[in-house]
């Protein structure tokens, strides 16, 4: 009698944490396995955001040039454009689990040669490329089967909450990784920063080795790996919603998630300023989006997410116009967690849609067309924003950035009809089937 009443009570307990999390902003912290993953991503997503800021510090100061900050960061997430699609295939073929940690083992081994690199004070500029392109390569297989493994761990009704938290997860490391990455380069050197994320990874791997996502690996299709991402393809193709969604998110990755190329110049360049202020002002771009990403999953009980996406478009837009004229540490810090903040908006809304609105089979093949168009365009609209920053000035390629997304905002809102299928479907509502 006493292991029964034990085991009630211990029942009980569970029971009440789970209503204590559940239709709250930490529901998703109700899966065992959602925490442990979102734990070991926090770590590991620290060091990469401490790598992140001291590479693009370090590109600069070294090689002096803001197009190669920005060549440096499209060699990064350039191979999502060309690999995401298959990847994103693989994602809908094979077990998830292992694709992402195979993945994180090999950035883990870029992050390690990166910091040999660096501590052998080779400034070679096609040993960074390659080691960051191979880097990038690891990144985009991954990235697909991070995504979709999400509602695989979660109940349908929290999926929204775990999307949201796992964004606002991504950008408390943004928050904390460009302060602690800025530390490092006052007090240490970029080589040090390389090493902290190589290390990082571990915790995630161990994350990842010890969930059991509740629905598995999905059945093995007969098809070819081509057939199948032409499958997804045409998937999409057929929901011209989506289409539309996803060239206005082109528009705006292209123009407006693309200024944390520059920020090391606004930095430097405008303000005269060094690492310190600079990790401060990319840190509060973080900052912005840990708020931006709870703001979210409570909006979205109000609002439906086509407008969340039009207002937080115009948003982004208006402040990165405000960003090319501050000329204050404080005024940049402001602003940029405001660009935080609905940066991760727009991006958590678009995501949460397709996502919600997809079926579990062709999840990851819809999830790459977002990675695609939210990480790989805009690391050619990075290069673009580097180059017109040296050709000429910094200022003014944040200006163009802004009166972009501000076009794009301004045509979701005046032609609504183009992304009215963009609105997220509860537990209980059926998948909409064409259009």
């Amino acid at each position: 009698m006493t292991d029964e009443n034990e085991d009630g009570s211990k029942d009980s307990a569970r029971a009440r944490e789970r209503t204590l999390f559940r239709g709250g902003v930490l529901s998703a912290f109700s899966e065992r396995d959602y925490a442990f993953l979102w734990s070991g991503a926090l770590i590991s997503n620290i060091g990469t955001w401490v790598q992140t800021a001291a590479l693009l510090w370090y590109v600069k100061n070294v090689l002096h040039s803001n197009s190669w900050v920005g060549a440096v960061n499209m060699a990064n997430f350039l191979p999502v454009l060309f690999i995401v699609p298959f990847a994103g295939s693989l994602a809908d073929r094979h077990d998830r689990r292992w694709i992402i940690i195979i993945g994180q083992t090999v950035m883990m081994i870029g992050a390690f040669a990166l910091g040999i690199a660096a501590s052998l004070n080779l400034d070679n500029r096609a040993v960074i490329l390659i080691t960051v392109s191979i880097i990038g390569v690891a990144f985009a297989f991954n990235f697909p089967a991070w995504q979709a493994i999400l509602p695989d761990l979660v109940r349908r009704e929290d999926l929204l909450n775990a999307i949201a938290l796992s964004s606002a997860q991504w950008n408390l490391a943004r928050f904390i990784g460009p302060f602690i990455g800025a530390a490092l380069l006052v007090y240490f050197s970029a080589a040090t920063a390389f090493y902290a994320n190589a290390v990082s990874f571990l915790f995630v791997i161990a994350a990842l080795l010890l969930i059991h996502p509740k629905r598995g690996a999905i059945a093995k299709p007969d098809d070819t790996l081509r057939h199948h991402a032409l499958e997804g393809w045409q998937y999409v193709w057929h929901r011209k919603w989506m289409v539309h969604l996803l060239v206005a998110l082109v528009a705006i990755s292209f123009f407006g998630f693309s200024y944390i190329v520059v920020i090391p110049a606004l930095v430097q360049d405008v303000i005269h300023k060094g690492a310190g202020p600079y990790g401060l002002v990319l840190g509060m771009t973080g900052l912005g989006a840990v708020i931006g990403a709870l703001l979210v999953t409570y909006l979205s009980r109000f609002v439906k997410e086509r407008n969340i996406i039009k207002v937080s478009t115009l948003t982004l837009g208006v402040f990165l116009v405000l960003f090319a004229i501050s000329r204050s540490l404080l005024e940049m810090c402001l602003v940029s967690f405001v660009l935080g903040m609905s940066f991760l908006v727009t991006s958590a809304a678009v995501n949460s849609v397709l996502q919600g609105r997809s079926q579990r089979e062709m999840r990851g093949r819809v999830i790459s067309f977002y990675i695609m168009t939210f990480i790989g365009v805009s690391a050619v609209g990075g290069q673009f924003m580097g180059y017109l920053s040296d050709a000429r000035s910094t200022t003014f390629s944040l200006a163009v950035g802004g009166l972009g997304v501000i076009a794009t905002g301004l045509v979701l809102l005046v032609f609504p009809s183009l992304i009215k299928g963009a609105v997220y479907q509860g537990a209980n509502q059926p998948f909409e089937p064409q259009l």
